[in-house]
């Protein structure tokens, strides 16, 4: 984790900013390739951008596991980092106690889990399992305009490659992910380590309020359709009826006024929401009723208002005996719930999938507090490779 402390500081947000083809991914992505070639590790990318590193020769029925390198804007050091970190760990651990595995090992770095460029989460991941389209993907656009494809060329990538790859579905065996919690499950447990139970139900939508863009001085209180407002009132809004429903929650953590000038009133303002809840009929429940009142807002104030899905996973979860294998392996550790969306939760659908959470001290995620004390990040690796001994050994 030393190694990378630097890479993708965000000077102004504080934190960590690194999204995927840019210069800090990029620089991450050479690191784990170095790290991994030496120590013997046969490194592929797959046709979506994913890097696998093989120990022992490629082939089907591996055990597999791994993280992202990516964060959202002005992130923590460990989301991500610390899973892809444990994996190389776990395969020192191993080689030191005159491990062989019998089945093929690998060790995955997804591409674009926290969507913190293009917007849909676990980018890699859904592509590889063909639960995002492809043509949908190549089309993406980050902030500057930018597409997926382009992007992905920039980088030397072949986007016109991209889509489910089932020759890599059929290769993992078994998947799991390592991850600092993101929540304090395991701090109210007093334990490093725990298995991951479920993923909430959890989805991305757009909301676009259209209006009349016009100058903040000339333009008379009374003449105006500022679309601004029914925005502003739509952020209360997701925190009302969030409130109202058992485990929900709805977060607007991004907002963007077009033109965005400061004595211009504008003529669109988007609005990215993020919803989740215990299941899909209250977490779909929650966003048609914000889309509702989003309507009326916006009639209100003389604007229109668009709603775009982004992206949308069920609750999701995981397999129960391979849930339970693992815990007992680690001398019963706890099962926890997360409200967080990973890599591990797409792959569910697919593959056996499990994961491991490491302790969090300070509850906190997505945010440049989240931590990790060495002896959990110890602890977590130790645990990784008790699971890879067994289930590839």
């Amino acid at each position: 984790m030393a190694a990378i402390a630097d890479v993708g500081a965000d000077r102004r947000r504080g934190g960590y900013s690194r999204h995927v083809f840019d210069d800090a991914e990029r620089e991450l992505r050479e690191w784990f390739v170095e790290q991994a070639e030496a120590r013997g590790l046969r490194v592929t990318t797959d046709q979506n951008a994913n890097i696998w590193a093989w120990w022992g020769e490629p082939g089907d029925d591996a055990v597999v596991t791994g993280s992202h390198l990516d964060s959202v804007p002005g992130g923590g050091a460990f989301d991500g980092p610390l899973g892809v970190v444990s994996a190389l760990s776990a395969v020192d651990l191993l080689r030191a106690r005159g491990f062989t595995p019998r089945k093929p090992l690998a060790v995955v770095v997804f591409a674009e889990e926290e969507g913190g460029r293009f917007g849909v989460p676990c980018l890699g991941s859904r592509l590889l399992a063909g639960t995002i389209d492809a043509d949908r993907a190549r089309a993406l656009r980050d902030p500057n305009g930018v597409t997926f494809a382009e992007a992905m060329r920039s980088f030397g990538a072949d986007p016109a490659r991209l889509g489910r790859d089932d020759a890599a579905l059929r290769s993992i065996g078994q998947f799991v992910e390592l991850h600092v919690e993101q929540g304090r499950g395991l701090i109210d447990l007093d334990r490093p380590v725990a298995v991951a139970s479920s993923i909430l139900a959890h989805g991305r939508w757009r909301f676009r309020f259209s209006g009349q863009g016009n100058h903040a001085g000339a333009t008379l209180i009374a003449d105006r359709h500022d679309p601004m407002l029914p925005a502003s009132r739509l952020v209360l809004e997701a925190r009302r009826i969030a409130a109202g429903v058992d485990g929900g929650r709805a977060t607007v953590g991004r907002l963007v006024p077009n033109p965005g000038g400061t004595n211009v009133i504008a003529s669109t303002v988007d609005i990215w929401l993020d919803a989740r809840s215990p299941d899909d009929r209250s977490t779909r429940s929650m966003v048609e009723d914000l889309s509702g009142a989003a309507a009326e807002f916006a009639a209100s104030e003389g604007c229109q208002v668009e709603v775009t899905e982004e992206s949308y996973g069920d609750t999701v979860h995981f397999d129960a005996a391979f849930r339970d294998r693992l815990a007992g392996l680690l001398g019963d550790a706890p099962a926890l719930p997360t409200g967080a969306g990973h890599d591990a939760g797409i792959l569910a659908a697919e593959v056996p999938t499990a994961m491991l959470f490491v302790r969090n001290p300070t509850g906190i995620s997505h945010a440049p507090e989240e931590h990790a004390e060495p002896g959990d990040c110890d602890s977590g690796a130790h645990a990784l490779a008790r699971v890879l001994e067994d289930l590839a050994g």
